[in-house]
């Protein structure tokens, strides 16, 4: 027969019992989602051209997002730039996708389709104007084009957008005064390597992987873009008032640029959605695009410059109110 534990030894016995299960609800508290589940089901998000950077961008936050919201399916499908990721989140062809400033604008004042129902999520970085010309090429200024044959990017691009006001603000009829050609980042080092066109426009975060490469392979330079035509651009309102004045580092390109900088201009980048987004959706993507930006700057060098104290100024779309939600829970 046992023998009746002491009345100390079952305090003690009643203590440790008590302990056990407090530690023991604490753990099921972690472990187990007895909260509010994370956002689930599919969305698509409209990236840019593959060796671009808003494709490495979509593809790095995809797998961010993996992590935070498990059960979200996230589609990337690559687009020919801000244009056409507009136009695909408008009319609801996309659900989230990262455009430039200028493309916003040009798609609002034009009223298009859907575009009342646009709304910002976040500022994330800019975006630098290049344009690019062999080393021996005679081409020192954008006015310099005249009568050559030049890549202006594809109908739905940002660079196309972008190339089109950089020569009307330098004088020059974009269908007139050169020989376009539509074609993408994907394409254009080639052809402009074997000589089959004299310089080429991207509009891109800092470093764009086919410029890198491109400027190992063959001997270039990148032509400044004088705070001058930053100003005429301005005087053309509309659009080109998103533009400014910037400065291209001398590291981003260190074979092309030779240690010096070069002038130029950039736009900036949002992270846009439809008001008829799921606000806590939205909300928790908002929240990895910010967490994230270590982890995805460290392979994307332009999102290193996402910042929390800008991201919120997207005009100009209004804030989504499941971004304006994130804002508001992280405000000190």
């Amino acid at each position: 027969m046992f023998q009746a534990l002491p009345r100390i030894g079952r305090r003690r016995a009643l203590f440790g019992s008590a302990a056990a299960f407090a530690v023991c609800g604490l753990l099921l508290w972690w472990l187990l989602p007895l909260g509010e589940e994370s956002p689930g089901g599919s969305i698509t998000f409209s990236t840019g051209t593959p060796t671009g950077v808003y494709q490495k961008y979509g593809v790095l936050l995809q797998s961010a997002i993996a992590k935070d919201m498990p059960r979200l399916d996230v589609r990337l499908k690559n687009s020919d730039g801000s244009q056409e990721n507009v136009r695909r989140v408008a009319t609801g062809q996309a659900d989230f996708t990262i455009a430039a400033a200028d493309a916003v604008e040009t798609y609002l004042l034009g009223n298009r389709p859907g575009a009342d129902r646009l709304r910002g999520c976040a500022r994330l970085y800019d975006d630098y104007v290049h344009l690019v010309v062999a080393r021996t090429s005679s081409v020192r200024s954008v006015a310099d084009l005249r009568g050559r044959k030049v890549a202006v990017g594809p109908d739905g691009s940002g660079v196309r957008l972008i190339a089109e006001h950089v020569l009307q603000a330098a004088g020059l009829d974009p269908k007139n005064d050169i020989s376009p050609f539509s074609d993408g980042i994907g394409t254009m080092p080639d052809l402009l390597e074997h000589h089959k066109i004299d310089a080429f426009f991207w509009s891109g975060g800092l470093p764009t992987s086919a410029v890198q490469k491109l400027s190992k392979d063959f001997d270039v330079r990148l032509v400044p873009i004088s705070s001058g035509l930053v100003a005429k651009l301005h005087e053309q309102g509309g659009a080109s008032r998103y533009y400014r004045a910037a400065v291209m580092p001398a590291d981003a390109y260190p074979a092309a640029q030779q240690g010096g900088s070069v002038q130029t201009l950039a736009v900036a980048n949002f992270l846009i959605t439809r008001k008829d987004t799921d606000a806590r959706l939205t909300e928790e993507l908002t929240r990895t695009v910010i967490n994230s930006r270590d982890h995805i700057g460290s392979q994307v060098h332009a999102a290193q410059l996402v910042d929390l104290r800008t991201a919120i100024y997207t005009d100009p779309l209004p804030l989504h109110e499941g971004a304006r939600r994130y804002y508001r829970s992280v405000k000190p």
